[in-house]
């Protein structure tokens, strides 16, 4: 483990030095954040972030708001964000979790313990890992640290992990190799996350410009 636990600090310091702290996830308070993460699903944040905009604009971005809508009138609302008809199921599943379970009670939702907090998301018809981790870090502030697809193919093509590695494994490697800081997780995927859209990509990676790259002897 102490060697992972170094490659996983030395990656942090590299990617830090080299891009800066990322100020990540937008939002101005939880419940932007929560929708942002639902939406974010399968779509870039430039779209999310149209759809976002949408419903500010309407004054519908409130849990009260949104709870209102009919679920058509919500999907057209988000239809920037894509998928928006199976989106706006999703978002109205998660709600009605709030309600039924927290008398829609956002600030009891949010600090609720990390593991009943991860189950009532994971619960949710919609909701997989990555977005309940996502909640669960960038609007509840509890440590739990994102993995996605980002994070998976710059530690399998860095050897860290293996191709075959899941979520969880994935998750496991850093929590067991950092401390338990919500700040430092929500910094450290940002920066994954801006390493695998500039470099690390899917096809066509530009890995001689990469921060990660080895220097020449």
């Amino acid at each position: 483990m102490i060697s992972y636990t170094k490659r996983v600090l030395s990656l942090y310091k590299t990617l830090f030095d080299a891009f800066g702290p990322q100020r990540w996830w937008p939002g101005d308070t939880p419940f932007e954040v929560m929708v942002g993460a639902v939406l974010t699903q399968n779509t870039n944040w430039t779209n999310v972030s149209r759809a976002i905009d949408t419903l500010k604009n309407e004054g519908l971005l409130s849990f009260e708001a949104i709870s209102a809508l009919p679920l058509d009138t919500l999907a057209e609302k988000i239809r920037p964000s894509g998928y928006y008809n199976l989106k706006a199921k999703r978002l109205t599943n998660l709600l009605g979790l709030i309600h039924r379970k927290y008398d829609g009670d956002l600030s009891l939702f949010f600090q609720t313990d990390q593991d009943t907090l991860r189950q009532d998301l994971l619960s949710v018809k919609g909701i997989g890992p990555e977005t309940a981790d996502s909640i669960i870090l960038y609007a509840a502030k509890h440590p739990v640290f994102v993995v996605d697809a980002y994070t998976h193919r710059i530690l399998s093509r860095h050897g860290i992990i293996g191709e075959e590695s899941d979520y969880h494994e994935i998750q496991d490697l850093f929590m067991d190799s950092l401390p338990a800081d919500t700040a430092l997780f929500n910094e450290y995927h940002a920066l994954l996350v801006r390493l695998g859209k500039e470099f690390c990509k899917k096809t066509n990676p530009r890995c001689s410009s990469c921060p990660l790259k080895e220097p020449e002897e």
